[in-house]
């Protein structure tokens, strides 16, 4: 009974959710059809996803579901599991090598793993005005296999900040796992730290449209809180007690 229950209510859940982004769309089509405007430009925003793992995938897929252009940065963009990800990506996708994918973009993803964000970073060129979004955590194993979080008192989040003080850099989806932004299976929160207002809200913007609760805590300096966080369900997984993993307010 209860598990009928639970069943059902994350199926409502999830219907919500799809229905809200049916509507979303539907509004966007009727607003084009009645003013004679193209449906690419009122909301849509170029965003280069840097990295084709995991999380670059679900995030570059679901951003282009709402009707953004994605271009992907990649070391390797002719490779086939790359060329796979930018066909299933909705709408006109493609891929380019990174520094490439950012020139025209509005927004960055720092889709990479954290110990080499900083060097992503820098290989980049000019970032000066757009929004950076940061899902790196620097963490590391220690001798005894479990995790920690190696930036010390600093974080990715705010290191990147320094090094780019002309971009706007919002930290956000670090909290949970790749899977977990694709089929939330429930009310997910996602926190966002970042100095900018604006940018804050841009990218609240693409949390509502994944059907996920954005809450914002605060400046970049408390990045370094969220990206320590991850240690948690790292060492739980790593003493055999793993746990689904995101923030639920």
């Amino acid at each position: 009974m209860v598990i009928n229950i639970l069943c059902y209510l994350k199926f409502t859940w999830r219907l919500k959710v799809v229905m809200k982004r049916f509507f979303k769309t539907l509004s966007v089509l009727l607003l084009s059809f009645s003013f004679g405007l193209s449906i690419n430009i009122a909301m849509a925003d170029t965003i280069s996803i840097i990295g084709t793992g995991n999380v670059g995938a679900a995030l570059g897929v679901e951003f282009a579901a709402q009707g953004h252009e994605i271009i992907y940065g990649s070391r390797e963009p002719g490779r086939d599991d790359v060329q796979e990800l930018v066909a299933r990506t909705a709408g006109a996708a493609s891929v380019m090598l990174p520094a490439q994918s950012v020139e025209g973009a509005d927004i960055v993803v720092l889709a990479v793993p954290g110990a080499i964000a900083m060097d992503v970073v820098r290989g980049l060129g000019d970032l000066s005005g757009k929004i950076l979004i940061d899902p790196t955590n620097r963490v590391a194993p220690g001798e005894d296999g479990y995790f920690n979080h190696t930036a010390e008192e600093s974080s990715n989040g705010e290191m990147i900040q320094a090094l780019v003080p002309d971009t706007h850099v919002v930290k956000a989806f670090n909290v949970l796992p790749a899977a977990t932004m694709i089929e939330p299976g429930g009310p997910v929160t996602i926190p966002l730290v970042g100095n900018d207002e604006g940018a804050k809200a841009k990218v609240a913007e693409l949390v509502t449209g994944m059907g996920l609760e954005p809450l914002d805590v605060g400046p970049i300096r408390a990045a370094h809180v969220l990206e320590g966080m991850l240690t948690i369900w790292l060492n739980a997984r790593q003493a055999g007690t793993p746990y689904e993993y995101h923030f639920r307010r």
